[in-house]
């Protein structure tokens, strides 16, 4: 039952929260009671269970709203909408999961404070790598105030996000401290307390500075004319007249704005003219069209609205520019479309699905932020960054606007399917306020019945409308070129420092992987060798395999210096997987296969050693035996040959992964003492976890290729799962196979590369100064491990960053 107490307790902070107003605090404290009950087990099966409860008790309370409006829209009821919220709520709000789970797995290798870190960092991970339908983040719910708000040109929603978990770790310490005396309880507060004054004194700094000069304001008029629910009146009037009707008060409504209230120009809502324009579909399409340039030409204002477009793969959600004198000079194509709604996944988009959500729509994505110019009356031009809807719960979109030179942000939303839920279209005017605080560009936002408003570059709303009724906005906002913000010069780069800080805090556990634990190197050494996988090699067969080896390994080594000389090379992955195939993975394969031809497995039965190949059976005398000696070159692989007491060497060779193994077993089993190894080679470290094929060439290659996929479908399609929108699941899995596979060739040259040096250096220190060079060839092992595991992944972090 605490469990419960502890979680509905965060719950109604929760709700508090979401309505806004002077309850904007309690993001300090909303999760204290939830990490109480965290902390009452250490179990990973009781973290899961908070973390489960949590997630549908977020839900409930701060998007019951959601569920209700889904329902109605999709005609299954509230209640049905609101059930199937919850039972997606370990979906919807995954970032639950992945903070009770980083937290429970840093205070196994950290203290209190590094796992509060590793868990904020989680958070922010999965909110930056996992689509989030509406955008939602902790942060938001800081839109009330004033002050705290404006740290979001540093580090966005999301940084604020980070701060507020913090502060709510530094409270739950502090509670679980209180017996310890004041000292201890009070460190963890005043770390918690400040978070907020932080934010504070930057919110007043923010406020207090002078912004650039700016020209003539621009005057805009938004028109919230209330008609929603086009498909409805459709079936009851007729497509004409209800476009007619919408025309007709759209137009009575500009008319006052323009010419009582002197707007220098107009913006409608998303879909305001819900028809193609430009590329009418029927005769009374193109009267419209006509009505709408020559509407423009008769107002002498700009204007831009809500209407739909086409081409030959499909129609978007789109917005037009008229200009007068000149008709259609642009149209913006909405980027972040509302799944289930206004498409389906590829995966999901059949006529079986369709006729289950027959809601769902078929419109394709745009290609990513634009920028028009909006030519007024007066001869100036304004650089206008327009979004769409859910366009405004993307940073990204409004920070490429503002790297394309954009001075002012139109949003146009139709939020008239939510937006008689209160703490739903608050939730998404604030998601559109923010975009303003991290670009610091001021913001015109109309939507179909509520909230309208005009937003300066802190956020504040300076006139608006309400919800369910027509509305003009009319309002004046300078237009200015602004100092470029840290989101803008660095995007939106919470979220890649959360990764790379969870990437730091392995280090530890990581550093437990490849020490190279002596006791059990030594209870290794002492377990009996036999019986043991080896190759029994003739040699020609050691030839072959040796040479198929050497060209294997002299192909990476060729390979990278191809891509160091070969620039064109360097971005061409398909040619780079023809000559790893040719050059490694071939010859590799067939010594692999020529190892396996001559594979045997070895005993020792009755002083006997006895090597088994399917019927195939050879065996030798221990007395036999005079010596086990180690190969020279180890190629191709490590191996011994053995010599017989008549002076004579077997005819073949044995090759085998440990061959001093294999040597102390013959001699325990009363075989011939252990020649002396070739001393460069016994100064190999003990191999780790690290060192494994798997580890190092197929998973270390896939969490490299994540983050790097992640942002090449950011940058080419616009979302995290652009291709998989745009060209379905077959085609978005080939992309990542890809990447995956090139940053696979990249690990397999650069331990490549490592391995040389390595052993080239042992070599050397060995001929000059032997005593020296166990030590030298550790630490290079080491370095090693750190270049792949960590540099590594740090070099693209950076490179991330940098672009």
């Amino acid at each position: 039952m605490k469990i419960l107490a502890c979680i509905l307790a965060s719950a109604a902070m929760t709700a508090l929260y979401a309505r806004g107003g002077a309850a904007c605090v309690l993001g300090f404290v909303l999760l204290v009671p939830w990490l109480r009950a965290l902390d009452g087990r250490s179990s990973l099966s009781w973290t899961l269970l908070c973390a489960w409860i949590m997630s549908l008790a977020y839900t409930a309370a701060g998007f019951a709203w959601f569920g209700a409006a889904f329902g109605r829209y999709t005609q299954i009821g509230e209640a049905t909408g609101f059930a199937l919220l919850l039972l997606a709520a370990p979906l919807f709000q995954p970032q639950f999961f992945a903070y009770a789970l980083a937290r429970y797995a840093a205070r196994r290798w950290y203290g209190r404070a590094v796992s509060a870190l590793a868990a904020a960092a989680a958070w922010g991970a999965t909110e930056w790598l996992v689509p989030r339908m509406l955008g939602d983040t902790l942060g938001y719910g800081l839109y009330p105030s004033r002050l705290l708000r404006q740290a979001a040109d540093v580090g966005g929603t999301a940084g604020l996000t980070f701060l507020l978990l913090l502060a709510n770790e530094g409270v739950a310490a502090s509670l679980a401290r209180y017996r310890e005396g004041w000292r201890a309880f009070a460190r963890p507060l005043a770390m918690a307390a400040l978070v907020p004054a932080v934010l504070a004194a930057y919110g007043a700094l923010a406020l207090s500075g002078s912004p650039a000069a700016a020209g003539k304001p621009l005057r805009m008029g938004l028109i919230q004319a209330d008609m929603a629910d086009y498909e409805r009146q459709r079936q009851e009037k007729g497509t004409y007249a209800v476009v007619r009707a919408v025309l007709d008060r759209h137009f009575a409504m500009g008319y006052d704005a323009v010419a009582r209230q002197h707007a220098e120009a107009l913006l409608w809502s998303e879909t305001a003219y819900p028809t193609t324009f430009g590329k009418p579909k029927s005769a009374a399409g193109a009267e419209f069209d006509r009505e709408i340039g020559e509407y423009a030409n008769a107002a002498a204002v700009p204007l831009v609205f809500g209407t739909y477009d086409r081409d030959e793969r499909g129609e978007y959600n789109a917005a037009a520019f008229v200009q007068p004198g000149r008709g259609l000079v642009g149209m913006y194509r909405k980027s972040r479309l509302f799944p289930f709604t206004e498409y389906l996944p590829p995966l999901l988009d059949r006529p079986s699905v369709r006729t289950l959500l027959p809601w769902a729509g078929n419109w394709l994505p745009g290609s990513g932020a634009r920028v028009f110019p909006l030519r007024l009356a007066d001869g100036r031009e304004i650089p206008v960054l327009p979004l769409i809807c859910r366009d405004d719960v993307d940073p990204g979109l409004a920070i490429a606007g503002a790297r394309l030179g954009g001075q002012v942000i139109f949003t146009m939303s139709n939020d008239s399917w939510f937006s008689g839920d209160g703490p739903g279209a608050r939730l998404h005017q604030a998601a559109a306020a923010f975009r303003s605080i991290e670009t610091r560009l001021p913001q015109f936002r109309v939507t179909t019945n509520g909230f309208s408003a005009a937003i300066d570059e802190y956020g504040e709303v300076l006139a608006g409308t309400g919800v369910g009724q027509p509305g003009i906005v009319i309002a004046d906002l300078p237009v200015r070129s602004p100092a470029p913000t840290l989101m803008v010069l660095w995007g939106d780069w919470v979220g890649l420092a959360c990764c790379a800080m969870l990437l730091v805090l392995t280090v530890r556990p990581l550093s437990q992987l490849w020490r190279p634990h002596a006791e059990g190197a030594r209870a290794r050494a002492s377990r009996p060798a036999f019986p043991v996988r080896l190759a029994v090699l003739p040699a020609a067969a050691r030839i072959v395999a040796g040479v198929l080896r050497v060209t294997s390994r002299a192909g990476l080594l060729g390979m990278c210096a191809a891509l160091l000389l070969n620039e064109p090379l360097r971005t061409n992955t398909l040619a780079q997987m023809r000559m790893f195939t040719l050059f490694f993975l071939l010859p590799e394969a067939i010594a692999w296969c020529v190892l396996m031809a001559f594979s045997a497995r070895a005993s020792i039965v009755d002083g006997r050693l006895v090597l088994e190949r399917g019927a195939q059976k050879l065996e030798l005398a221990l007395a036999e035996l005079a010596a086990v000696e180690p190969w020279r070159l180890p190629v191709p692989g490590p191996g011994v040959t053995l010599r017989l007491r008549s002076g004579r060497y077997s005819n073949f060779g044995l090759a085998l992964p440990d061959p001093a193994a294999f040597s102390a077993g013959l001699a325990a089993a009363g075989g011939p003492m252990p020649a002396k190894p070739r001393r460069w080679r016994t100064l190999a470290a003990p191999g780790t976890r690290l060192d494994h094929p798997l580890a190092k060439f197929v998973l270390l290659p896939f969490a490299l290729a994540l983050p790097a996929f992640h942002l090449h479908q950011h940058i080419a399609y616009g979302s995290a799962l652009g291709e998989f929108y745009s060209f379905g699941l077959a085609a978005y899995l080939g992309a990542f196979g890809m990447w995956w596979a090139a940053w696979a060739i990249g690990v397999v040259l650069g331990a490549a590369l490592l391995r040389t040096v390595i052993e080239s250096v042992t070599l050397l220190a060995e001929a000059l100064r032997p005593g020296n060079a166990p030590g030298i060839r550790h630490g290079l092992e080491r370095a090693g491990h750190f270049a792949l595991y960590l540099a590594l992944p740090g070099w693209l972090l950076l490179r991330v960053f940098s672009g």
